[in-house]
C-alpha cells in the first residue's frame, strides 16, 4: 500500500557519546527517541507532536501547510489552531494506518479496510477556504472512527492484535548514531519551516532545530505521501 520507515537511526545518551557525538547531537537523538517513545505507547500523535515538536506558532502554522498535504485550497486566511489541528488528524490517520499496512490477503484487506474505513484515505480537502474548517473537523471524526476501527478489529483478531504489537515494539527501538560526527545542515526544504540559512539536523527521519535552548522537531521524513 505504501512504502514504509518509521524512524530509525536513534540512540541513547550513552551511545551517543560512546560515538564522541556533539551534546546538541546528543540532545537532537534524544527528542526524536522520545517522539517515538511516546507514540509507541497508544499511538497518540498529538501527544507526542506535543511533548517534542517545535512550540514556534508559526513554524507550527508552516508544518502544517507544507505537510498536512490540504490540496491547492489558500489557507491564508485559516487560523493557526485550525490547521495545526487538521494536520494533527491527518497524521493521527497514518499512524493508525500503519499497523494495517500491506493485508496478508485480499480478504484481510476487506476486513481492515470497509468503505467506511476506506472513505477516510480517499478524503479530499475542501475547494474553498470557506470549506476548510468543517474539512478539519471531519479529519477529527475521521481519527476517531479509525482508532475504534483499529481496538476492534485487534478484540476479535489476534493476527490485528499481533500486528499492532509488533509495530509498537518496532517504534519504540532506538539504534545507535552513525561512528562520524553528526553535522548541521542548511536550506531545509519543506514550505518556510525555517530561513535558508538556518540549521538543523537531519536525525533518521527527523528534521531537529535549536528552539530557545531546546532540541524540538519540525519534520518526519518517513514514508512516500499518501494523500
Amino acid at each position: 500500500m505504501v512504502a514504509l520507515s518509521v524512524g530509525g537511526g536513534l540512540a541513547t545518551t550513552v551511545q551517543a557519546q560512546k560515538n564522541r557525538q556533539p551534546p546538541e547531537v546528543i540532545a537532537a537523538y534524544q527528542v526524536c527517541s522520545r517522539f517515538q517513545q511516546l507514540l509507541a505507547q497508544d499511538l497518540d500523535f498529538d501527544r507526542a507532536f506535543e511533548a517534542t515538536f517545535t512550540t514556534d506558532p508559526t513554524r507550527r502554522r508552516r508544518i502544517a501547510i507544507s505537510e498536512g498535504e490540504f490540496g491547492e485550497v489558500d489557507l491564508a486566511k485559516i487560523d493557526d489552531a485550525t490547521l495545526v489541528s487538521a494536520y494533527k488528524s491527518r497524521m493521527q490517520i497514518i499512524y493508525l494506518m500503519l499497523p494495517l499496512a500491506s493485508p496478508d490477503s485480499n480478504e484481510q484487506e476487506h476486513e481492515f479496510f470497509p468503505p467506511p474505513i476506506k472513505a477516510i484515505f480517499e478524503r479530499k480537502g475542501p475547494d474553498t477556504p470557506d470549506g476548510f474548517p468543517a474539512f478539519a473537523a471531519q479529519l477529527q471524526r475521521d481519527a476517531t472512527d479509525l482508532r475504534a476501527h483499529l481496538n476492534q478489529l485487534a478484540a476479535r483478531d489476534p493476527l490485528v492484535a499481533e500486528r499492532i504489537r509488533q509495530f509498537k515494539s518496532d517504534l519504540s527501538k532506538t539504534e545507535p548514531p552513525p561512528s562520524h560526527a553528526v553535522k548541521p545542515l542548511t536550506a531545509y526544504s519543506k514550505g518556510n519551516v525555517l530561513p535558508l540559512s538556518q540549521e538543523y539536523y537531519q536525525i533518521g527521519d527527523y528534521a531537529v532545530i535549536r528552539e530557545r535552548g531546546q532540541m524540538k522537531i519540525i519534520g518526519i521524513r518517513f514514508f512516500s505521501r499518501l494523500f
